[in-house]
C-alpha cells in the first residue's frame, strides 16, 4: 500500500501543475475521490500532520464546508513521534551550516539596503512623516523580499514543514510538496518524495 504525507500547497499554488483543477475546491475534490477510491482499494492511505491541517484550514473561513469535511474523512491525521525516529548526525551539521550561511547572507542584505535607504533620503532635508516613508518605503520593501530570499526560500521555514519530513520518514510514505525546502530537506534526511506533478497524473488515475 502506498502512502502519501500531503502538504498545503498542494491545493493552493495551481502554478505547480498537479492538475486536478483550477480552483482549491476542485482539487480538494478530485484528491478526496481518488483517495477514498484508492483506501476502499487497500492502494493508499493519505496523511497530514496536525499542524498541516491547521494551515490548510486557515485560508478558509466557512471550515464546515462539505467538501473541506469530505477530504478530512479521507485523510489520517497524525502527529510524527518525534522521540522514536532516528536521524543521522550529519543532518544536524548541513543544518546548522545552512543556517549560518543565511544569517550572514541576511546581514549582508540589511547592510545594502541600509545604504540604499540613505542614498534616497540623503540631501532631502528636514521630511514630515508621510513624506519620509515615501521616499524609504522603496528600501523597506526590497528589505523585506531580499531578505526572504537570503534566509527562507529553499529552507525549513516552520514546524509544520519538519513534521512532513519525519512523518514521511517514520511512515516510509511519499511526501508530495511544492516547497522548494521541504523536498531538499526532505532529501538530506533521507525520506521518499514525490512530485506534485507524479501525484497528479497519479490520482487523476483513480477518478473515473
Amino acid at each position: 500500500m502506498d502512502k502519501y504525507i500531503l502538504d498545503t500547497n498542494l491545493f493552493f499554488n495551481m502554478e505547480e501543475g498537479i492538475g486536478l483543477g483550477e480552483r482549491t475546491e476542485q482539487v480538494t475534490k478530485n484528491i478526496t475521490a481518488a483517495a477514498k477510491k484508492l483506501k476502499d482499494q487497500g492502494k493508499g492511505e493519505f496523511y497530514m500532520p496536525p499542524k498541516i491541517v491547521e494551515e490548510y484550514l486557515s485560508f478558509f473561513e466557512d471550515k464546515g464546508q462539505p467538501f473541506i469535511k469530505g477530504f478530512l474523512s479521507q485523510i489520517t491525521i497524525k502527529s510524527p513521534d518525534i522521540r522514536r525516529i532516528q536521524i543521522n548526525g550529519d543532518v544536524f551539521y548541513r543544518l546548522i551550516e545552512d543556517i549560518r550561511e543565511r544569517s550572514y547572507r541576511g546581514l549582508r542584505v540589511g547592510e545594502e539596503e541600509i545604504v540604499e535607504a540613505a542614498r534616497l533620503v540623503i540631501g532631502k532635508g528636514e521630511l514630515n512623516k508621510k513624506d519620509f516613508q515615501i521616499a524609504i518605503g522603496k528600501a523597506v520593501k526590497s528589505f523585506r523580499e531580499r531578505y526572504r530570499q537570503a534566509t527562507r526560500v529553499g529552507f525549513l521555514d516552520s514546524l509544520a514543514d519538519l513534521d512532513l519530513i519525519i512523518l514521511a520518514k517514520e511512515t516510509d510514505g511519499f511526501l508530495v510538496s511544492a516547497d522548494e525546502g521541504v523536498i531538499k530537506w526532505s532529501r538530506v534526511f533521507g525520506a521518499k518524495e514525490m512530485s506534485a506533478q507524479v501525484f497528479g497524473a497519479k490520482m487523476k488515475e483513480h477518478l473515473y
